[in-house]
């Protein structure tokens, strides 16, 4: 088989990193190198010592200490869930821009967004980063501009992809621009993942993005409605079994997680179809069983969210480039 040219991958690591946002990307990469023609030239780079010591506690040994690596063709810059931990060099852009200096694409996973923002590199340019930190990001750097819901965001030369195994993603989506939908779709299917995740960031569980509440009466309606989303859980029943009046349930929805009770139901109901789908249920059955009054009221629903439609979403393995028609 007749290798490509070769693309030097640079993955920057530090101490608390995440260690999928390290193995993943590289993983797609090696994958590519394996089932294709593909010539990556895969490189761990130590930030500030070549030992790494992960946020699992896992430790790896970097390649090559940041301060003696060449400029190299793609620069990763890994995240870490502990904002501490990211690297805040004084010399960090100078160091940033010496190794992406012959790069045609930098790119960061998760919160190493805040590294490239820190750096200066994405002002005035969209990006991304882990749902969880996307507010940060958007009010340390006021100067990027903070698409919390996207999968990965490019800019000029610069992508910036969302939580942990959205590294996958972007990998697969580089590697499709480098040498084509079939290899990227061999890979997907090799480490049984989605080629091109459909749907944001908003996807993920309703109750890890809702605001946390102390009041324990919420925390039990809550759990009722995610326990039996297809209830049908009115707010006079609600209120009843919580022992307050409807007008006073419907203010504490409001203070607490900032929605009305319909919209928390809602938003549960829809999650737990996406969840059904995913367990290979068809569209029929996923709306009876999370409550949707018939599959059209769930497609309006899946639309209006996910931007993409139920029988899509259920289609792993699609172009990373454009979204399918259903």
């Amino acid at each position: 088989m007749v290798r490509g040219r070769a693309i030097s991958v640079g993955m920057v690591a530090f101490d608390g990193a995440q260690l999928l946002d390290l193995t993943g990307p590289l993983e797609v990469f090696n994958q590519a190198n394996r089932l294709g023609a593909a010539n990556y030239h895969l490189q761990i780079i130590g930030w500030r010592d070549l030992k790494v010591i992960t946020s699992s506690g896992v430790q790896l040994v970097a390649d090559i200490l940041a301060t003696d690596c060449a400029p190299v063709d793609l620069l990763m810059v890994s995240g870490a869930d502990d904002l501490s931990q990211l690297p805040t060099d004084p010399s960090l852009r100078e160091q940033l821009e010496r190794l992406m200096r012959h790069s045609s694409r930098v790119a960061s996973i998760c919160t190493g967004a805040f590294i490239l923002a820190s750096a200066g590199l994405l002002d005035g340019r969209q990006a991304t980063t882990h749902w969880k930190h996307a507010d940060a990001l958007a009010v340390r750097f006021p100067r990027v501009q903070v698409d919390p819901d996207a999968i990965f965001v490019r800019s000029g030369r610069f992508i910036t992809s969302a939580g942990v195994t959205s590294g996958i993603d972007l990998a697969l989506a580089l590697v499709e621009e480098d040498h084509g939908p079939d290899l990227a779709r061999d890979i997907a299917r090799e480490l049984v993942v989605f080629l091109r995740r459909p749907g944001g960031q908003s996807q993920f569980s309703i109750r890890q993005r809702t605001p946390v509440t102390t009041d324990m009466r919420l925390h039990k309606l809550m759990d009722v409605i995610t326990n039996d989303p297809a209830e049908t859980h009115t707010v006079e029943s609600m209120a009843s079994t919580v022992a307050m009046s409807s007008r006073h349930l419907r203010r504490l929805f409001h203070r607490e997680i900032g929605t009305t009770p319909g919209g928390f139901i809602s938003k549960t109901r829809l999650e737990a179809a996406r969840m059904l789908l995913e367990q290979g249920l068809n569209v029929t059955q996923a709306a009876t069983r999370a409550g949707f009054a018939n599959d059209e009221a769930l497609r309006r629903a899946f639309k209006g969210t996910y931007d993409t439609l139920p029988t899509t979403y259920q289609d792993r393995f699609r172009t990373t480039q454009a979204e399918p028609v259903d």
